[in-house]
């Protein structure tokens, strides 16, 4: 197929149509799925889940993050089958997203980590920040440590680098006036992708709606192939891209 948009010397393309047909075409193996499917929880025209692309995604990669809701994932966990689930990370927004005033007020979703095959040859790298990064990681000990129900660590030495692990609950403002209204933003998915894609592997998007997981896959120095079914979106993104690469000499 001809890519809409691509930057080769970045390795970065762009491809219209469903991802249903699309990805059998280009008969790619990717590092890193990074989805963000339509959730069906709403009466949007575009918010319809697109049946079977769980498996479809199996067959070019071993390791996938998908964005979702606690519903969508039960409602549609069959679909996920061949899959092993190897964490949850949740995204804390700055304001929520539902307007119901029965329930508590929802400010975030959830990002799951899935996998194939044997988890240690599955790239896995956890970022490490600062202590200044998060004030609620500052405090550290060296003795021994019982954790009943992870086991016991011995005692040990330990020297403090400064640095934590990231935590599973990520706390990073929502996109507004993004060009996608589930726009993720650019910062979480890079750490998503650093975690899960070798540097200079490839990171495959079947749902590429404003383009930001290419845009993020380029900043932290991978590849990235992106599929989206609407024009106007592949416009966008597009666009945006395209400003971000420099002209040739």
């Amino acid at each position: 197929m001809t890519p809409y948009w691509q930057d080769p010397e970045a390795g970065i393309a762009l491809y219209r149509g469903d991802m249903r047909d699309v990805l059998p075409v280009l008969d790619l193996q990717a590092d890193l799925v990074v989805a963000d499917p339509p959730y069906a929880e709403t009466s949007l025209e575009w918010d319809r889940w697109p049946d079977g692309w769980p498996t479809l995604a199996a067959g070019v990669a071993s390791s996938m993050w998908c964005f979702g809701s606690m519903r969508m994932f039960l409602d549609r966990r069959d679909e996920f089958t061949g899959w092993k689930l190897s964490q949850d990370v949740v995204w804390e927004k700055h304001n929520g997203s539902g307007f119901a005033t029965d329930r508590f007020r929802r400010v975030h979703e959830t990002a799951t980590h899935w996998y194939r095959g044997d988890w240690a040859s599955i790239h896995h790298d956890v970022p490490r920040f600062p202590t200044e990064f998060d004030p609620r990681d500052r405090s550290v000990s060296a003795s021994a440590a019982r954790v009943p129900h992870t086991g016991t660590i011995g005692a040990h030495r330990y020297e403090d680098d400064g640095l934590r692990l990231a935590r599973s609950v990520q706390r990073v403002p929502s996109v507004r006036g993004g060009l996608h209204p589930t726009e993720k933003p650019l910062s979480l998915l890079e750490r998503m992708i650093r975690y899960a894609c070798p540097e200079g592997g490839l990171v495959l998007d079947p749902f590429a709606g404003s383009g930001s997981t290419l845009d993020a896959a380029r900043q932290a120095g991978r590849r990235a192939i992106g599929i989206e079914a609407r024009e106007d979106y592949c416009e966008a993104i597009a666009r945006r891209l395209s400003a971000l690469t420099l002209p040739a000499a």
